[in-house]
């Protein structure tokens, strides 16, 4: 799989991309991330990347060409539109979950425009696939929004993580209809300052185990995200 990642700031990912399980990943040749400066596409010697609105207002709005080349540099002309999409991150987008990050997984090319500044010109929209917001807060920018996404996409490309695990995470639809929050998990020590283990969890009964857990993921669920139950 491939991801491109199209920002102002390219220097924020070097971090987050060069460790852990992203590292990995990349060095397994399981995914290929890119990133494109924006900027290059910008305008004149100056390289204007954005510019105040019509009608007035605070802030500047970055410009619809520049961002429409910079998509254009990095679409694969030779994938199937269903295999490739391009995503704007923005406020006002479609909320993000755990449905979206296994349906992007599954694409050869996913392609990330990270808005900044007062946001981007509307016909950016128009050359988008998809308007993705990761709450209902503002962020300078989608920088931080892509490394999210990222991370949660990568995570479940098929070789990435042991095979299975990801199947009975929390969001997934562990019951065969709702979806759950995962289970409690413990470890040693058995008991600290009071608090113990639970006794099925030492029975060795994989059976009551497994019953168990699914009662505590719903207990949990309802507890704590009631509207997760029964969504599909």
């Amino acid at each position: 799989m491939k991801i491109s990642i199209l920002t102002l700031f390219p220097e924020m990912f070097t971090g987050p991309f060069s460790q852990s399980i992203i590292k990995n990943a990349q060095m397994k040749n399981l995914v290929d991330i890119t990133f494109v400066d924006i900027r290059d596409f910008g305008i004149g010697s100056h390289k204007m990347v954005d510019d105040s609105p019509y009608g007035g207002g605070i802030g500047m709005v970055m410009k619809v060409d520049v961002i429409k080349h910079a998509i254009d540099s990095v679409k694969d002309s030779t994938l199937e539109s269903n295999s490739q999409k391009v995503i704007l991150l923005t406020a006002d987008g479609k909320t993000y979950n755990q449905r979206i990050a296994e349906n992007y997984a599954k694409l050869d090319h996913l392609i990330i425009v990270c808005g900044h500044y007062e946001g981007v010109d509307e016909r950016v929209r128009d050359f988008v696939d998809e308007e993705i917001s990761i709450g209902d807060f503002v962020l300078t920018g989608g920088e931080i929004p892509s490394m999210l996404i990222t991370d949660s996409v990568v995570r479940l490309i098929d070789g990435v993580l042991k095979h299975g695990v990801t199947n009975l995470e929390s969001f997934s639809h562990n019951d065969g209809e709702s979806v759950l929050l995962e289970y409690p998990h413990y470890t040693k020590p058995q008991e600290f300052e009071g608090h113990v283990v639970p006794e099925i969890l030492l029975s060795g009964n994989h059976k009551k185990i497994d019953e168990w857990r699914k009662t505590e993921s719903i207990k949990k669920t309802q507890k704590r995200r009631p509207d997760l139950l029964h969504k599909s």
